[in-house]
């Protein structure tokens, strides 16, 4: 039997506007500039996988976690979760049913723990706001229930602990020991190993994809390092200003990609030990700004494999080789 979709996002879509220079409102420029981070993302994330969502910096990644979270408030387009039904209309209690339900592990431990915390209040503080009526022996529980998930063992070893008295690694476990206290059904995990030692980035990446295994979470993982995701993803998207270019199993996008940023993306991760030079493909200039998405295929003005049409058309997603596996039709 399949799994049941846990969150499904149509037609994304997330605009900033941006203010106007001095000179731009002398001239009587008064027409807002929008940075589009997010344009039109369709995926579904279901229970028990793990989506990892990569692409340069600048693509729109993380905003698009942020908004799924409904942390930035779409622009246009629906999120819809189980359970709870479409949040990016939902009234209050319905958000807070949402929010119950949906954390996030951000990038930086030293940035998203309070240094003023001990471990304990820092874990605790989620489960009481959502589980305030718990008496103090639950809650006490689902803290080292937490902790012992996240690999903080033994955990009466860390609860009075402050941020400064850890290292690297424990912080971000906490961190990840605070998101899943209140066992969410839906996890954004953005860049968590990006400022770890690679010596213990793959004990984080074992937690996350056993937390979508056992524990039934769909999982966002987000990362712009292609080396980690075979690892972690059940299936990978990848993103390039602000739209899904090509989304499919984790050897479907790794071992065969379609698309031609994919291919330039694969190129360049290094491979120890290859007995054969890969063929890199080089990519023409940089990304562009997202306050200028190139006309057509957002892509077209660095591809080295472009077609005349690519500069006027905005390429269809066609089916892969399996279910929710799409590329561009750059092929047909």
């Amino acid at each position: 039997m399949a799994a049941e979709p846990v969150i499904e996002a149509r037609d994304l879509r997330k605009y900033f506007p941006l203010k106007r220079g001095i000179f731009a409102r002398l001239s009587g420029n008064r027409t807002p500039q929008l940075l589009r981070a997010v344009d039109g993302v369709t995926l579904t994330i279901h229970e028990g996988e793990v989506l990892g969502l990569v692409g340069e910096s600048g693509s729109g990644k993380s905003t698009t976690g942020m908004t799924l979270l409904n942390l930035y408030p779409p622009t246009s387009g629906e999120i819809h979760f189980r359970d709870v039904g479409r949040i990016d209309t939902a009234d209050r209690a319905t958000l807070q049913k949402f929010r119950r339900a949906a954390q996030i592990v951000f990038q930086n431990p030293y940035e998203s723990l309070n240094p003023r915390y001990t471990v304990e209040q820092s874990v605790r503080e989620p489960v009481a706001i959502h589980f305030g009526a718990d008496s103090s022996a639950a809650m006490r529980e689902r803290v080292l229930r937490a902790m012992i998930r996240a690999g903080l063992t033994p955990p009466e070893t860390y609860l009075d602990r402050y941020p400064h008295q850890l290292s690297g690694g424990q912080l971000q476990r906490v961190a990840i020991a605070r998101a899943i206290a209140i066992e969410p059904r839906f996890l954004v995990a953005d860049e968590p190993v990006s400022m770890l030692d690679i010596s213990i980035r793959a004990g984080i990446l074992n937690l996350l994809r056993s937390f979508a295994s056992e524990l039934k979470m769909a999982v966002l993982y987000i990362s712009h390092d292609l080396s980690t995701m075979r690892h972690i993803s059940t299936r990978i998207a990848v993103m390039y200003l602000g739209r899904i270019v090509e989304i499919g199993t984790a050897s479907e996008i790794l071992d065969r990609p379609q698309h031609p940023y994919t291919q330039a993306l694969i190129a360049a991760v290094p491979v120890i030990g290859a007995r054969t030079k890969r063929r890199r493909t080089r990519l023409a200039g940089a990304i562009p700004s997202a306050t200028a998405i190139p006309s057509g295929c957002p892509f077209h003005p660095r591809c080295p494999q472009a077609l005349s049409r690519c500069s006027t058309e905005v390429p269809l997603l066609k089916a892969l080789n399996s279910a929710h596996s799409v590329s561009c039709h750059l092929y047909d």
